[in-house]
């Protein structure tokens, strides 16, 4: 493929991307994937060049553009090179003319921007929040040590305790040491935030929220396989994927759970009273991931805000019930939002007497109302609020 080639398969799928965020489509990667798989012609550099194109171009674009071309006339204005592609020649995009639209540049549609700026976000944090994810790795305890394993590719060690960060684009599933266990794929982050738990050998925890397993894992790591965890979750097909990992890590305490949307105290009735600890990864709108999906920050609306902040409070009524005296409540959300976050653990405490939230020592974050917060620019990880209530 031409340049110019390029910028015309970027627009084309950029089209497809700005439809789905609008419509509740397929997300970007899918999109881009597909798109290449009928057309074989592209080489390996071909498809690099193009996600690269249609990835900046998804990043500097605050609301959702009008289309394709729009959003890449926005890349182009900055750069005299990508302008200069749009030469209407065999497979390149029509030339530019005087007044066409281009989409507006910014961090977020602007309803999205005030309520970042409302919950403390600098520009510098802003920023950040759209540059490009590394890749993490957490070495299973149960199995290794960071210290001493060895790798194809040495990792830069992170704050996590067992976390080490490896150049972008690194194939480590193909790794013997991912294959036996020894490893698993987590930001830094999630692997921080875990330690709030601060989970024992012996200890009955509950995971709520646990998708595919992966702060599950973790805890069973931290536990030393010793004692009882659960692992609960809405979503079958997710938490079909835990228990392969489990057994690939040599977990053994954990067990599964799946849940029906509304009836979770009912389905855990049973465990009422009984938890020494309760982690809740809430659903949330997932600001601190924009990184890894800039153009989910096209498909959130106030309206799912709305519905998430309820589901997310409704979680945490749940998990209380479930919490022995004496026993912790940790609550997770990857959002900076501090409706998702802050606002959640003062409306609990106002909901719920006889609780009160600990004051939390990780190797990263700020402190952020009861909590604390991580972010991309200050703390090298996803954004993240975490904060720990204990029964009294």
């Amino acid at each position: 493929m031409t340049p110019a080639a390029r910028v015309q398969a970027a627009i084309e799928i950029l089209d497809q991307i700005i439809a789905a965020a609008r419509n509740n489509g397929a997300p970007a990667d899918r999109l881009i994937s597909e798109w290449f798989r009928t057309r074989r012609f592209a080489g390996s550099g071909d498809r690099r060049a193009v996600r690269e194109l249609v990835y900046a171009a998804v990043r500097v674009c605050g609301e959702v553009p009008a289309s394709g071309r729009a959003a890449m006339l926005r890349l182009a204005a900055g750069d005299a090179a990508l302008t200069g592609l749009f030469d209407g020649s065999r497979h390149a995009p029509e030339p530019i003319v005087a007044d066409e639209p281009i989409a507006a540049a910014g961090v977020a549609p602007a309803w999205l921007a005030a309520a970042l700026a409302e919950s403390g976000l600098a520009a510098d944090a802003l920023n950040a929040l759209l540059g490009r994810a590394p890749l993490d790795i957490r070495v299973n305890a149960l199995k290794a040590d960071r210290g001493v394993i060895a790798l194809p590719v040495p990792g830069e060690p992170t704050a996590a305790p067992q976390g080490l960060r490896l150049p972008a684009g690194t194939v480590v599933e193909q790794w013997p040491a991912y294959r036996d266990g020894l490893i698993e794929v987590q930001d830094s982050g999630s692997q921080i935030v875990c330690m709030a738990i601060a989970a024992r050998p012996g200890e009955t925890l509950v995971d709520l929220c646990a998708g595919a397993g992966g702060k599950t894992l973790a805890l069973a790591a931290d536990m030393g396989n010793r004692g009882s965890l659960l692992a609960c979750d809405v979503d079958r097909a997710r938490l079909s994927r835990l228990m392969p990992r489990a057994e690939r890590a040599g977990v053994v305490v954990a067990e599964t759970l799946l849940l029906d949307p509304g009836q979770e105290a009912t389905a855990l009735a049973g465990w009422a009273g009984r938890a020494d600890a309760v982690l809740i990864d809430a659903p949330c709108s997932g600001v601190g991931t924009w990184r890894r999906n800039p153009e989910a920050r096209w498909r959130l609306t106030e309206a799912q805000l709305a519905r998430l902040t309820a589901l997310q409070a409704r979680l945490m009524d749940v998990a209380a019930a479930l919490i022995r005296p004496g026993g912790r409540l940790v609550y997770v959300t990857c959002s900076l939002l501090d409706a998702e976050g802050r606002d959640q653990i003062a409306n609990f405490c106002t909901r719920h007497s006889g609780w009160r939230a600990e004051v939390l020592d990780l190797p990263a974050g700020s402190p952020h109302g009861d909590g604390l917060r991580l972010t991309p620019d200050r703390d090298g990880t996803d954004g993240f609020f975490v904060a720990r209530l204990v029964r009294l």
